[in-house]
């Protein structure tokens, strides 16, 4: 097969600006929510509040159409890391989960980027409430309760998989980083990035196993509404603010992905053949 590092390095270059786009979104999330949790003002809110956040700032439309331009490369490398398993998954059980994963992180990114692009073109956001209009409609698909108790086990599962990950440690397994760097700064951070979502994915995947018991879309939650289960705890505040920094320690190692990631992107044919070979399979 013909090699094109410029094509390479094109997807790698994409790859990381996706990865700080990313990064920034759950940064502002982040910040929202622990201001909230401190009672500086705000709303403990999800990707698109915090959107319209950075809209509000200074350049807001130029920043949310360049976050939108990083969501889209992000989902178009989640979609290249699921097609052509260029980290190496292999096709195991586990590693057929993850790919999978990936494909469904890309259309959900690609829909955060169309949303995005929408909102720095002053259409306003779009897409609706995604959780509650997505559960509608597989409630009213055949065997709908079963379909959205089945994706409500998947993102519980998803949830364990990130706490496993920061109690295992092995969040810095893909970056180009010396041992010290690892245990020092970039360990903690993704660690505790990574524990924040697990805990945020168990809530809202037990939201979404509610919502098919009870066969009700209203019951399915995301991300805001996991921040204020949090908050209406006893020491509510203490929690919604250790989840909320967390998911701003998440963004952060967002960036330190973009920045030192190995990243083995395929070249440019590669991806075409797979992609082509993906259509044919579906057609």
């Amino acid at each position: 097969m013909r090699t094109l590092p410029g094509g390479r390095n094109t997807i790698e270059r994409i790859a990381r600006f996706g990865y700080g786009a990313r990064g920034v979104v759950y940064i502002v999330v982040g910040g929202l929510a622990l201001l909230a949790a401190l009672g500086h003002g705000g709303r403990a809110g999800d990707s698109k509040d915090a959107l319209r956040a950075v809209m509000a700032g200074p350049f807001g439309a130029a920043v949310v159409g360049l976050i939108a331009l990083g969501l889209a490369g992000f989902a178009l490398w989640r979609l290249v890391e699921g097609i052509t398993d260029a980290d190496r998954r292999g096709s195991s059980a586990k590693g057929l989960a993850v790919r999978g994963a990936h494909l469904i992180s890309a259309g959900l990114y690609i829909g955060l980027a169309a949303s995005a692009a929408s909102l720095s073109l002053g259409l306003g956001m779009s897409g609706g409430d995604g959780v509650h209009d997505g559960t509608a409609w597989l409630l009213s698909k055949p065997f709908g309760r079963w379909l959205v108790a089945l994706v409500g086990l998947a993102v519980v599962g998803g949830g364990f998989g990130f706490l496993g990950k920061a109690w295992r440690g092995d969040v810095t397994d893909r970056l180009a980083l010396d041992a010290r760097a690892r245990d020092r700064w970039a360990g903690p951070i993704g660690r505790f990035g990574y524990a924040a979502r697990g805990l945020a994915f168990l809530i809202i995947g037990g939201f979404l196993v509610a919502a098919a018991w009870h066969q009700r879309s209203s019951d399915a939650k995301g991300l805001s509404e996991a921040f204020a289960l949090l908050r209406a705890q006893p020491y509510g505040w203490i929690l919604l603010g250790l989840v909320a920094a967390g998911h701003a320690a998440f963004g952060t190692f967002g960036l330190i992905q973009a920045r030192y990631r190995h990243i083995d992107a395929p070249d440019i044919d590669r991806v075409d053949d797979a992609a082509g070979a993906a259509a044919r399979a579906l057609g």
